[in-house]
Formats: C-alpha cells, sequence, structure tokens
C-alpha cells in the first residue's frame, strides 16, 4: 500500500459523490496542533490514557448512535484516531414505522418513528468529534486531564473511500501497525512538515 496516500491528510473528497452511500471508509482525525492528549507510545504499543479509552468506547458505540452505521478496525494515538467506517444502510430505527405499508400516523397526523436521513461520512466524523469534545472537556474539568486549547480536533479530517478487498486489507493493517510506526508518522509531534 502506498503510505504517501495515507499520509497526505489535505482533504481528497470526491466531488459529486454520495457519502451517505454504503460502503466502507477510511479516516483519520487529528488533534489540533499536533498535541498529544490520549496517551503514549511504549515499545511499539499504544498506552491509552483515560481520554484515549474513551474515544475507543465511543468510537464503538457508533452503531448504537447510529442505525446502519458500523465502527470497523480502530486505533487511537497519542494525537490523532485512524478508523474504518462502515454504511450498511438504514437500520430500523432509522425509517418510519410502518403500518400497512404507510408510515403510522398518531393522533394529530403526524408521522410516530423517526423520519428516514441519511447520514453522510461527514455528519458521522462531526458527531464523533462533538462527542469526544464534550466528554474530553468534561474530563479536564472533572478528572485534570490535560487542557486542549481552543479545539480539540483540527478543523479538517482525512477520508478515503474503501474500492476494493485488497484496498481494506492494506488499510486495516495500516492502522493495526500505526503504533509500531510511530517515530515514522507524520503526524508525530516531532515530524518535519511536509513540503
Amino acid at each position: 500500500m502506498n503510505n504517501s496516500r495515507i499520509h497526505h491528510r489535505r482533504s481528497i473528497r470526491l466531488q459529486d459523490y454520495d457519502y451517505s452511500q454504503a460502503g466502507a471508509y477510511f479516516v483519520t482525525i487529528c488533534v489540533q496542533g499536533k498535541e498529544c492528549l490520549f496517551g503514549a507510545i511504549e515499545n511499539g504499543a499504544m498506552m491509552s490514557n483515560e481520554a484515549g479509552r474513551m474515544m475507543e468506547k465511543i468510537w464503538n458505540g457508533l452503531t448504537v448512535f447510529y442505525p446502519g452505521v458500523a465502527a470497523g478496525t480502530f486505533v487511537v494515538m497519542p494525537n490523532h484516531i485512524h478508523g474504518i467506517i462502515h454504511f450498511v444502510g438504514a437500520g430500523p430505527r432509522a425509517c418510519p414505522v410502518l403500518h400497512a405499508g404507510q408510515p403510522r400516523v398518531g393522533a394529530n397526523g403526524q408521522p410516530q418513528g423517526v423520519a428516514p436521513t441519511a447520514l453522510s461520512l461527514g455528519d458521522v466524523v462531526h458527531r464523533f468529534e462533538s462527542m469526544t469534545a464534550r466528554r474530553y472537556a468534561d474530563g479536564v474539568n472533572q478528572h485534570g486531564w490535560q487542557p486542549f486549547c481552543g479545539r480539540l480536533w483540527q478543523r479538517n479530517y482525512y477520508e478515503h473511500i474503501i474500492r476494493n478487498e485488497d484496498d481494506y486489507r492494506g488499510i486495516a493493517e495500516y492502522i493495526g501497525d500505526n503504533p509500531r510506526r510511530w517515530e515514522e508518522d507524520t503526524l508525530h509531534p516531532d515530524a518535519m512538515p511536509s513540503p
């Protein structure tokens, strides 16, 4: 797999591509200013602190919060996360309840159940960022976690549409190996900026 493609953090979103359609997407979300807030790498393994463990818990809960979204391979790094998000289609709670082929309506004539919504990749990433930023701020206030300045997350994130099984395997391997390659990572705080 070409790692230069993965390390290039500028958004390469495809114009006119529907990022809510079923498929798998690789995302990288970085802490503002590359601050190492989620733990440290020791002997090639990520040693998550409480904040890092909170990130993992929220990632694994995406399926619960968002029907039709499944959280795939994931790693917390000291100052960023890598993960695969699967869009598997609308879940049963994403559509109104049908009665005799028609949406069930209440006494006021309004449909009952949740209206169909198509979350996009950007929606899921934004919600992950919002939930984790709020919980991280609570950790700062209640448990003395290292504070962050301004925003927890950088304004943009990297995404890649996973196109086939080989692509998927290469990305999953990259995610799993990321802690072992921390010293070479362009997101390492001591890394030289890209030209």
